[in-house]
């Protein structure tokens, strides 16, 4: 969830990322597998969203690391959702893409799901709008008529060029609880008051001010609307779109769940627990 002031630093580490991606050639419009019951595994996936989902800072470096992602990564670290749909049906096998974007806010949704058409996806995840709330301000929050207005966008060109696929739209996670068990860390609190790493929640990490609490308390409610807004989107997309109920801004992150670089984003366990608590399980829709 790095904003967009990094472009500079992710530009330079650009080579540095290939390193920690896994890449293969996709084949040709694949067919889901179809189990006994009438169970239907894809056969191709991708991932929406920002740099969670990216896996910003898994790698033990300040870039992004997708083959650990919750949802398309490939290393055997992360029981992704794409290693656990291989299980099921090998003809995914390297038809995953995760064309998530590190400080991407729900305004990229649009363009990245006109990738996935492209790629033809079977199965999409989303995972999108911490960078919407993690601005340099809190007033310079997206607006939440906008963020759905942006992310109903999104979703509109999966419905319209994906119409069988199956949409995956992920929770928010806590901010102002990562903040809570953070912010008498003296390592989190020093990495976060530099300003860097959203500074509408983390700025001053350790001042008791009200007008710091009033910043996080706002920060946090933008963050409970946004949910909601995901939900209702998910809702009347239809019953290709599976809500995950909430189950990733329930989890209780804690610093063993994030990097020990930036304190923010989930390393290699934290993007287990994601992976673990909004995996569909079976296909179903």
């Amino acid at each position: 969830m790095v904003r967009r002031w990094h472009a500079a630093v992710l530009a330079v580490l650009a080579a540095v990322a290939i390193a920690c991606d896994g890449a293969g050639e996709a084949a040709p419009e694949p067919s889901p597998s179809r189990k006994p019951g009438g169970t239907s595994y894809p056969s191709r996936m991708v991932a929406l969203g920002d740099s969670i989902t990216a896996g910003f800072g898994s790698c033990l470096a300040f870039v992004a690391c997708s083959r650990n992602s919750w949802s398309t990564g490939t290393s055997s670290a992360v029981e992704s959702h794409y290693r656990r749909i291989l299980d099921k049906n090998p003809k995914i096998k390297n038809n995953a893409d995760n064309f998530a974007e590190p400080g991407a806010e729900a305004d990229a949704l649009a363009g990245q799901a006109d990738r996935a058409v492209d790629a033809k996806a079977q199965y999409v995840t989303i995972l999108i709008g911490a960078n919407d709330a993690c601005a340099g301000r809190v007033r310079d929050m997206t607006p939440v008529r906008t963020f759905r207005k942006e992310v109903d966008r999104g979703l509109s060109r999966l419905r319209e060029g994906l119409p069988k696929a199956r949409v995956q739209m992920v929770s928010i996670p806590d901010l102002y609880r990562l903040w809570e068990v953070g912010r008498q860390d003296e390592r989190a609190a020093r990495v976060w008051s530099d300003g860097r790493i959203c500074p509408s929640m983390l700025a001053a990490p350790t001042s008791t001010a009200a007008a710091d609490d009033k910043r996080r308390r706002a920060v946090r409610d933008r963050i409970d609307a946004y949910n909601e807004q995901l939900r209702k989107a998910c809702k009347a997309y239809g019953k290709r779109c599976r809500w995950d109920g909430g189950a990733a801004h329930e989890v209780r992150f804690t610093l063993d769940l994030v990097n020990e670089i930036d304190y923010f984003h989930p390393n290699v366990e934290g993007q287990n627990e994601l992976a673990e608590v909004v995996y569909p399980g079976r296909f179903t829709w």
